[in-house]
């Protein structure tokens, strides 16, 4: 099984917090999991958030987003999926960052592991295959 991690996910697991559990099951049957190379801003940014509101310290936060990139077999070029990441943000009104989990999912058959409500809403209207 093929799977796209979204860093709203890969959080849920570092921090075992509600949806770590199911996230976590699905995630250790991939044969194989990739995200767009985005993920690494991503989730850099959102560590460093919790750094700075004082939730983690300096080491944590470096050991989690090393935690995190390692989740990840292979990061995809966001460059590859641009055109038609910015077609569906457009056609959807959602944020283009979303979208390249989205199109990176549909054109490896995969399935999205996200904890994003409105992401996942977009993929079932879809038929794109999700975990949340």
């Amino acid at each position: 099984m093929i799977i796209v991690l979204d860093v709203s996910a890969a959080i849920e697991i570092l921090f075992q917090r509600e949806k770590s559990g199911l996230f976590s099951e699905i995630y250790s049957k991939s044969d194989w999991v990739i995200a767009p190379d985005l993920f690494v801003a991503e989730i850099t940014n959102v560590l460093w958030k919790y750094y700075r509101a004082g939730l983690i310290t300096h080491e944590n936060c470096i050991q989690y987003v090393q935690e995190g990139l390692d989740m990840v077999d292979d990061f995809i070029d966001a460059s590859t999926l641009w055109k038609e990441s910015l077609s569906e943000g457009i056609k959807n009104n959602h944020s283009i960052y979303d979208m390249y989990y989205l199109v990176l999912t549909r054109r490896n058959d995969a399935t999205l592991i996200t904890n994003d409500t409105a992401l996942a809403e977009i993929c079932k209207k879809m038929n794109i295959k999700i975990c949340n």
